[in-house]
């Protein structure tokens, strides 16, 4: 009888360490799992809320610089003129071609296809950029967005 109580103890204890181990782990897992649930939210978060990437489209910093004033002064560019054209530029730029020039996507800052397509048609009709409008960006559209620059020289 006495072994089988001692046996019938030991098997106990045994299964409440495993089960301790058991539950120890799985709750420590689940701390590493929100950890990281967090750390990505974190990251995307953090990622949502970033500037986005500078470009001038061909400019160089002055010449940029001659946009951003251009800008300022007409379709509310907040700044700064460091000839950059980042996230606030280009939401600028969307602006002036929403209004004018049949861009039809949002003003988020991304001169993506169908801001370039509307910057081209407005650089044929004023700056001779000599086509096609397919919102792909080449060396003709740069010398014609070069010209633009050139112009709003005079805002600074």
């Amino acid at each position: 009888m006495r072994t089988l109580t001692g046996t019938l103890v030991s098997a106990t204890a045994v299964a409440g360490i495993l089960v301790g181990s058991l539950a120890g782990a799985s709750s420590s897992f689940a701390a590493t799992e929100a950890a990281a649930g967090a750390a990505t939210k974190s990251a995307a978060s953090a990622e949502a809320v970033s500037p986005l990437a500078v470009d001038n489209h061909g400019l160089s910093t002055p010449e940029a610089r001659n946009v951003q004033c251009w800008l300022m002064d007409n379709w509310g560019y907040p700044g700064p003129l460091n000839g950059q054209l980042g996230t606030e530029s280009w939401k600028a730029i969307q602006r002036f071609l929403q209004a004018d020039w049949g861009y039809p996507g949002p003003i988020n800052g991304v001169p993506e296809f169908s801001t370039d397509r509307a910057l081209l048609t407005f650089l044929t009709a004023e700056y001779g950029y000599p086509g096609p409008i397919d919102g792909d960006w080449g060396p003709s559209a740069t010398v014609a967005f070069k010209r633009f620059a050139a112009w709003c020289a005079g805002a600074c």
